[in-house]
């Protein structure tokens, strides 16, 4: 599913330099998704300069797709892009680190998973015997070829991600505030950041703000002027099988064409420790709503995705016991050259933004929020090269797009 070069030395602009004299006491994170929540963790647990930040959330922490994403994770898996491998080799490295800290286990179900790619035939079909790699909870019927091995439990985990956003940002200790962040507020003539505009609350002060909104991100003018973020409509569905102690940690990518000359479809199909499924795969650009509590599953890709639950597994037809615990969607934010934005906002000084993640927002998550609170505090990032993602690399399309 996975959206360059290979990543350049920081040039003047991308990042300071050198430490700020004083770093930022005040910090803002706008958005109470993953993202925020872990760029509020590594702040709170800064080895220098630990700073608690106050942290705006519309709705309520991890409502959008931090809570309704599949929570998979990947060592090796965007190598092909040297910067996004070293975003996410770092960050499957910090999975590890807290999960140990946070007891992430029991938590929120971190745990390493064998991934198999399999072919799922157009009609069910009764193969002569099940291949060996099929887990005993797959039909046979399921697998048109036999499957592959795409990750081990060394390369591939998995976390239930809304318990994960949770626990990092009750680590934090940060001080949640439910309300809508209107605007940034901006000192005129210094072009700094002095806080933010909440709906009915008038300015929260701030030193530095962090924009972590996923699509929403580009609703605030100054990012709007700066570069494009759009939503990825992906629809999931999670049951509760007859039998969840048969169901062993083996996630599974498939390949599905419903009908001969269909669309082949790309569904995904994540096993959780609390015995429940998680099962998506149709997604469409559309729209990004308003308020992410009004968001709600297409009916015909909810019946897709039952029905290749069906197909996967007996366990997993409702006409035969399964129990459905969610019907949902969500919106992936993406950027037009498929690289996440995390950096600082070109022209506006103390404000930072962190969006564009797409499909891995989950997984790289700890390091980016490791990154924006060492760039926050530190003047520069050093666990990872932050040059490929800046913002600031936008700049010349919009100026030509507008015949500037």
């Amino acid at each position: 599913m996975q959206v360059c070069e290979h990543a350049r030395r920081p040039k003047s602009g991308d990042m300071a330099s050198a430490p700020p004299a004083a770093p930022p006491r005040r910090v803002v994170v706008c958005g109470g998704g993953v993202v925020g929540a872990c760029t509020a963790y590594f702040l709170s647990t800064h080895p220098a300069f630990p700073t608690v930040p106050t942290l705006v959330e519309k709705s309520s922490p991890a409502c959008a797709a931090s809570g309704k994403a599949g929570g998979f994770l990947a060592l090796d898996w965007s190598d092909s892009n040297p910067a996004l491998s070293a975003l996410a080799r770092a960050s499957f490295g910090l999975h590890h680190r807290l999960a140990a800290a946070l007891d992430g286990a029991n938590a929120y179900g971190f745990r390493p998973v064998h991934t198999l790619s399999i072919c799922l035939p157009s009609q069910p079909e009764e193969p002569l015997s099940p291949h060996p790699l099929l887990p005993s909870w797959v039909d046979p019927s399921a697998s048109a070829a036999p499957p592959r091995q795409l990750g081990t439990p060394d390369t591939t985990a998995q976390v239930h991600p809304g318990l994960f956003t949770k626990a990092v940002l009750a680590a934090s200790g940060a001080e949640v505030v439910i309300g809508e962040v209107e605007r940034v507020v901006v000192r005129q003539g210094e072009g700094r950041v002095v806080g933010v505009a909440v709906k009915g609350r008038g300015v929260v002060d701030a030193d530095a703000v962090v924009l972590a909104l996923g699509p929403w991100s580009g609703r605030f003018e100054m990012v709007k002027e700066v570069l494009d973020v759009s939503g990825l409509k992906a629809h999931s569905i999670v049951l509760r099988p007859r039998n969840p102690d048969k169901i062993t940690p083996h996630c599974l990518f498939l390949s599905y064409q419903p009908e001969p000359g269909a669309k082949m479809l790309d569904p995904e199909v994540y096993p959780r420790p609390t015995g429940e499924v998680y099962i998506c795969g149709m997604s469409k650009d559309e729209q990004v709503p308003d308020d992410p509590a009004t968001i709600a599953g297409e009916p015909d890709s909810i019946a897709m995705l039952h029905k290749i639950a069906g197909r996967v597994s007996s366990q997993l037809k409702t006409e035969e016991g399964a129990e459905v615990v969610a019907e949902q969607a969500c919106y992936l934010p993406c950027t037009d050259d498929g690289l996440p934005v995390i950096g600082e906002m070109p022209g506006v000084k103390g404000c930072y933004v962190a969006t564009g993640h797409s499909c891995w927002g989950i997984l790289n998550a700890p390091v980016t929020g490791a990154a924006l609170a060492e760039l926050i505090l530190d003047g520069q990032a050093k666990i990872v090269d932050l040059a490929p993602f800046s913002p600031a690399r936008f700049l010349n399309n919009k100026k030509s797009r507008r015949g500037v």
